[in-house]
């Protein structure tokens, strides 16, 4: 279940954010809340146990920033650059991220409870026991990421791209649907039901190039 603000353990110690967001900023124990950042440029800054809550950002550059233990809720990320950005330990609770370039990012230690992605671009991402719960992924794009220990129970998978990903103890078992663009070839090391095999089964063999007829 997710946590609410009060569970975190570092919520006691949580002050409000002064002044704006800045490029190669240290935020440690800080508590963003009931904003909207225009334009913001947070290029290699670190945030550290820190909860950022009913927020959204629109557009700009937040890519190689660090986040280290911190708690999103209700966030909603527009247009904004995520690119190289690294995640550890890191709870996404009730947001949404639209139209955003995550390439090359590390994702690890990560669940997201009742999330939107949509058209989100995680190629060459490195996603490493990353749980999304109850979420929807339209068009996200992990052509070349490596996942590993990654699950999708209760998600909806729309029109999602693996083309030449790696995949190792990855399980769409408990995934609502199981909508894959492209990129079947690459499911090795994926767990799948037995309808999600039915379901699959004519792009399968669409992609090996077999013919099937009555």
């Amino acid at each position: 279940m997710p946590r609410e603000l009060e569970d975190l353990p570092y919520a006691p110690y949580l002050e409000p954010l002064t002044g704006g967001l800045e490029r190669e900023g240290d935020y440690d124990g800080v508590h963003l809340r009931d904003a909207t950042l225009d334009d913001v440029n947070t290029v290699g800054a670190r945030f550290m146990e820190s909860a950022v809550q009913q927020v959204t950002i629109n557009d700009g550059r937040m890519d190689r920033t660090r986040y280290n233990d911190v708690w999103f809720h209700t966030v909603r990320w527009i247009g904004v650059n995520l690119a190289e950005t690294d995640w550890f330990d890191v709870e996404v609770i009730s947001s949404a991220m639209s139209g955003v370039p995550m390439f090359g990012s590390k994702v690890h230690q990560v669940v997201f409870h009742n999330c939107k992605l949509d058209s989100v671009n995680l190629r060459s991402a490195t996603l490493r026991n990353v749980t999304f719960d109850d979420c929807l992924l339209r068009e996200v794009d992990f052509a070349g990421a490596t996942l590993k220990e990654v699950s999708f129970p209760g998600s909806e998978l729309e029109e999602v791209r693996f083309d030449k990903a790696q995949l190792a103890k990855v399980d769409f078992r408990g995934a609502r649907s199981l909508g894959i663009a492209d990129g079947l070839e690459s499911l090795r090391g994926a767990t799948i039901s037995m309808s999600q095999l039915f379901d699959l089964a004519p792009r399968m063999a669409q992609s090996l190039g077999i013919s099937v007829r009555d």
